[in-house]
């Protein structure tokens, strides 16, 4: 295996290489091809393509003068007024280099920018128009201030469907010839939720320990605990056997090495496969939600998950 990071690796370079969010990349090369494109700003959960599709425009605009006339920044780290003042503004007021009208600003994390220097932003964006084009990455849009949002052509990603995240496992697994079970293919799925790069991070942890990869691997690197034996503690405590699935659960945490948070949240989506009636599966939807807002607000994790497995022994014995 090589040392290189997956996720830069199998970056595309090309717009039919980018996996899912079809729609947005087919109104984004029709921009493109036109030569013209207002400032766009791209919303959406982690791993999804809004960094990777960013570099395909700025590479599809430029080839090989992409990097001279791109200025890649992380609002998370660099979040002041003065980076707009200065970095962005200096690069805006430059002329972009051949045949391109214009330069590409990329803002990677923008709400995280503070609403000082988003108001400098605006003005930027308004004052360089025609030497510059802004894209703004986000996880949630409604942290970036309204007069920003209007300047912009707003696009919303969603995660990779199971069948997306399959292609990209069949693509990695033929190129570095390894052996992926469809068992590992569906877990590799439910823990990376539609994240690509955690999809791969995954998947090169497993294929540094072993080229024929199976769930059991998938979940052991990934740090997460089964679902069936998630499901076990559950069916314990919903049988009245509380001592019995407290003792389950703390062997899972320590087994995994799982947080609190991490342990409620693969609680909440077994709660579902448990076979008890609707009304009960919901009471307890509704306690994981109070006691994983008391895990965040500090509260002890160990008490509040048995205070949690006692409620819903509480609840199968009703």
């Amino acid at each position: 295996m090589e040392s290189t990071i997956w996720t830069e690796k199998y970056r595309p370079s090309t717009f039919d290489e980018v996996r899912g969010q079809r729609e947005i990349v087919e109104k984004i090369r029709a921009f493109v091809a036109s030569g013209s494109m207002p400032h766009l700003l791209f919303s959406g959960p982690a791993g999804v393509g809004k960094t990777t599709l960013s570099l395909v425009i700025a590479r599809q605009l430029f080839g090989e003068n992409w990097r001279q006339n791109t200025l890649e920044l992380n609002a998370s780290d660099e979040r002041g007024i003065d980076v707009v003042r200065v970095k962005v503004k200096d690069f805006a007021r430059t002329k972009a280099i051949g045949d391109v009208p214009f330069k590409l600003i990329y803002l990677d994390e923008s709400d995280a920018l503070t609403k000082e220097a988003q108001q400098a932003l605006r003005r930027t964006m308004e004052n360089y128009t025609k030497t510059c084009r802004f894209i703004l990455s986000c996880n949630y849009s409604s942290k970036i201030i309204d007069p920003i949002q209007s300047r912009c052509a707003v696009f919303r990603f969603k995660p990779l469907s199971e069948e997306e995240i399959y292609q990209v496992v069949d693509k990695i697994a033929t190129q570095e010839k390894l052996t992926v079970s469809l068992e590992a293919k569906k877990a590799l799925f439910e823990v990376c939720h539609g994240d690509c790069r955690r999809l791969e991070n995954i998947m090169q942890s497993c294929a540094v320990i072993k080229e024929r990869i199976d769930a059991e691997l998938v979940y052991s690197m990934a740090s997460v605990a089964k679902p069936k034996e998630i499901q076990n503690v559950l069916d314990s405590a919903v049988k009245g056997n509380f001592v019995e699935s407290r003792k389950k659960l703390l062997d899972l945490m320590l087994q995994y090495g799982l947080s609190g948070l991490d342990v409620i949240k693969q609680i909440q989506q077994e709660i579902w496969h448990l076979s008890v009636e609707d009304r009960k599966k919901v009471t307890m939807i509704d306690k994981c939600g109070e006691v994983e807002f008391r895990m965040v607000e500090g509260s002890d994790e160990y008490l509040q998950l048995e205070s949690f497995l006692a409620f819903v022994t509480m609840v199968g014995l009703r």
